[in-house]
């Protein structure tokens, strides 16, 4: 009996270290989401003008991504990554606004699926995605922790958009002082700190930097003298950026977390003027390259080798899988995912698991582009458009290009390889075939 007892006990405890070993063995999850900063602006992707150091040596120490493709405006690149699915699944093809619906009621989130795996999820900065109604609002949707604002352009000091208050924990309204940027770095570092490495974090942050208005201490203007009005200012808000994930990498030091944690960091769209998109064409709110590839790259110690560049494609949608994955989680669900997994991409040098990648514009199917391979199609609605305009004038309605000789788009090749087009025409046109509409306050909750 005393050995059939030591034996169970013995049994028991072993069973206890494999949940331990399993629970430990997820990785921490940081995405980090900078807004409206440009292909070109950080060291990483070949920018000269803005110091970005800690940027810079996260992503030299990781992989980085250099055809990952975002959507051309804030909401529809949120929900892209916290459902795997394009907006054309979704409906949020364009900014969600105040006291409109938000983020579909029947979406499956990132956030839910990885707290379904066991972690703590939390998400500090732009929401972005509904706040009309509780059930729109991150607390509903997966994350145990919210602190930040739930739209855009929101002023850096007062906190308030259009003079309203826009700054939240856990949905409570709060009234506290201090630029944004710095009280997203302090809450993450608590965060950080204070946890209590039971489960796993997922830890979102969504900065607003660096989006309009362009506001930032003084300080942080002195190490561009040679640059003036927004576009010193946006130089002052991206070091701003920078020195905040440089105190949340600390915090994750010193709690023992960092060679465990898995980091994502990504501009959410191409961006606007004053910003800087080198050397993709145009910028935010287009489907060109410049309003549509985001700087990204992954990093990962002893995960994900340092020092290398990917050139396959692939859509923030397909974190959600990759890191659903990653972290044991379960992706049966009733709704299809767009996302693939990238990991093999990443890590062993596989090809992109995509056979075509879909942008679509805030203006939904109207404007509309496809990358299969290095080829790109453009198909823009030019009704209405007056001939000799400067739209008309700058744009084409249907143009072809091959990334790989000309990434900026400068020569369109639609005339000269028509079969190409046929093919390219084609395979949007089953991308887009079951489009649903925009959301609206009835297909919002169905």
């Amino acid at each position: 009996m005393k050995q059939l007892i030591i034996y169970l006990f013995c049994l028991i405890s072993s069973f206890g270290l494999m949940a331990q070993t399993s629970s430990k063995s997820k990785p921490n999850i940081l995405f980090i989401l900078v807004d409206d900063m440009g292909y070109g602006e950080c060291g990483f992707n070949g920018g000269k003008t803005f110091k970005t150091p800690v940027i810079d040596q996260l992503a030299a120490g990781g992989a980085i991504l250099e055809n990952h493709y975002v959507q051309p405006v804030c909401s529809p690149t949120r929900s892209c990554l916290l459902t795997g699915r394009y907006p054309t699944q979704t409906g949020v093809y364009g900014i969600i606004t105040p006291g409109a619906v938000g983020l579909p009621l029947k979406e499956r989130t990132l956030a839910s699926a990885l707290k379904e795996a066991g972690y703590s999820t939390a998400i500090l900065g732009k929401w972005h995605l509904g706040e009309s109604d509780k059930v729109y609002q991150p607390n509903a949707r997966g994350f145990d922790h919210q602190y930040g604002h739930f739209f855009g352009n929101i002023d850096y000091f007062k906190h308030a958009r259009n003079e309203v208050p826009d700054w939240y924990r856990n949905g409570v309204a709060l009234n506290e002082e201090g630029y944004s940027t710095h009280l997203i770095a302090k809450e993450a570092c608590k965060i950080i700190e204070t946890n209590d490495h039971q489960k796993p974090l997922f830890l979102y942050v969504p900065f607003n930097g660096i989006h309009a208005p362009f506001q930032v201490p003084d300080n942080y203007l002195k190490a561009y003298p040679n640059l003036s009005g927004n576009r010193q200012k946006l130089a002052g808000m991206l070091a701003a950026v920078d020195e905040a994930i440089g105190q949340i990498l600390q915090s994750l030091e010193k709690s023992g977390m960092r060679d465990n944690t898995l980091i994502v960091f990504s501009s959410d769209n191409g961006a606007p003027q004053p910003g800087d998109n080198t050397p993709l064409r145009d910028f935010k709110a287009t489907v060109y390259e410049g309003g549509i590839r985001g700087a990204a790259f992954v990093n990962w110690p002893g995960h994900v080798p340092a020092q290398q560049s990917i050139k396959e494609p692939m859509h923030i949608v397909d974190w959600y899988p990759t890191l659903i994955g990653l972290a044991g989680g379960s992706l049966n669900q009733t709704l299809p995912i767009d996302g693939l997994n990238v990991w093999p991409m990443i890590t062993q040098h596989q090809a992109s698991p995509h056979d075509a990648i879909l942008s679509v514009s805030n203006r939904g199917t109207s404007l509309a582009a496809i990358r299969m391979d290095n080829w790109k199609l453009i198909e823009l609605d030019m009704t209405g458009v007056a001939a000799g305009s400067k739209i008309s004038n700058r744009y084409e309605p249907v143009a072809l290009f091959n990334l790989a000789e000309d990434p900026s788009e400068k020569k369109n090749l639609a005339l000269q390889y028509p079969d190409k087009v046929l093919l390219l025409q084609t395979r949007l046109k089953q991308m887009l075939a079951k489009a649903v509409p925009s959301i609206t306050k009835e297909n919002a909750v169905e």
